[in-house]
C-alpha cells in the first residue's frame, strides 16, 4: 500500500502542474500574441520483480514479465506555435505578422530579444518602440511632422512629410530551427537558446517568413473552451488520484487493526 500511496502523489503533482499551465493560459487569453503552453507528461521508472522474456520453466520464458510503475512526472513545456487570430486596431504603426516570424527588440541590456507582438508606438525621440519603450530593431525614427506612415506587407516604411515621400527604412524578421525552444522571459519576449538555434534574417515574405499587416495585432491563440475542458479533466485526474490515497489509507487502517 506505501507504493500506491506514493504513486497516487505523483499524480497529484502532475495535474496540479497541468492546472498551473492552464492557468497560466486562460490569464493570457487577452495577451497579444501568447501562444498557449503545453505540459508535457512522462511516467517514470518502473520497479522491475521479473524480466519480461525471463525463463519460467525449462522449456518456457514470460510472455510479459512483472513491473510496477512508481507513478508520472511533468517532463517540460511546449509552446504552440499556430497563428493567433488577426485583429484590426486604430493604430497605424501596429503590425500584425501573418505567417512565420519574430521582430526584433533592442533591450536596455544590449541583448535583441524577440517577439510577435507588433503593437507598437514612437517615443519622445520618434523611434519606433514596443509598448515597454524598447526601441523596435534595425531603430527607425518617424520625422516630426509626419502626415501618415505606411508599413508595406514586405516591411519598407515611408512617410509623408509635407506632402512628400520620404524612406524610413526596412523591418526585418527572425525565425529559428526551432521557435518551440526560446526562453520566455515576460512582456512577450523570448530569447535565443540552445534549443532554439541562431536566428535566420531576412524581409518579410522572402525565405518563409510571414508578410505584414499594418493596423492590425495578432491575438492569443488560446480557446478558452478547451483551456476549461482541460481543466475539468485535470481537476477529475486530480480527484481520482486523492482517492487512491484514501483508500490506501483505508487498507492500511484495517491492517493495523488486524
Amino acid at each position: 500500500m506505501i507504493r500506491s500511496l506514493w504513486v497516487a502523489k505523483t499524480g497529484m503533482d502532475v495535474n496540479q502542474a497541468n492546472l498551473d499551465v492552464i492557468a497560466h493560459n486562460l490569464a493570457n487569453a487577452s495577451t497579444t500574441s501568447f501562444k498557449r503552453v503545453k505540459p508535457n507528461f512522462e511516467d517514470l521508472l518502473y520497479q522491475t520483480v521479473r524480466n519480461p522474456g525471463s525463463q519460467t520453466s525449462d522449456q518456457s520464458n514470460s510472455p510479459t514479465g512483472l513491473q510496477f510503475g512508481t507513478g508520472a512526472r511533468i517532463l517540460g513545456t511546449s509552446r504552440v506555435l499556430s497563428q493567433g487570430p488577426i485583429a484590426q486596431t486604430s493604430n497605424p504603426l501596429d503590425v500584425a505578422i501573418r505567417g512565420n516570424g519574430y521582430f526584433q527588440i533592442n533591450l536596455p541590456t544590449g541583448t535583441i530579444a524577440y517577439t510577435r507582438d507588433g503593437n507598437f508606438t514612437v517615443d519622445n525621440q520618434g523611434q519606433i518602440t514596443n509598448m515597454a519603450g524598447y526601441v523596435v530593431a534595425p531603430g527607425i525614427t518617424i520625422p516630426e511632422g509626419a502626415e501618415s506612415v505606411a508599413i508595406s506587407e514586405f516591411g519598407q516604411i515611408t512617410a509623408k512629410v509635407t506632402g512628400t515621400t520620404q524612406q524610413l527604412g526596412q523591418i526585418q524578421l527572425v525565425n529559428f530551427i526551432n521557435p518551440a525552444g526560446l526562453e520566455a522571459i515576460g512582456g512577450n519576449l523570448f530569447l535565443e537558446s540552445v534549443a532554439s538555434g541562431a536566428p535566420t534574417q531576412g524581409n518579410p515574405g522572402a525565405n518563409g517568413l510571414g508578410e505584414l499587416k499594418q493596423g492590425f495585432v495578432e491575438q492569443s491563440n488560446v480557446s478558452v473552451a478547451e483551456e476549461l475542458i482541460n481543466m475539468i479533466q485535470a481537476q477529475r485526474g486530480y480527484d481520482v488520484n486523492t482517492r487512491v490515497v484514501r483508500a490506501s489509507d483505508e487498507v492500511l487502517q484495517r491492517l493495523a487493526q488486524v
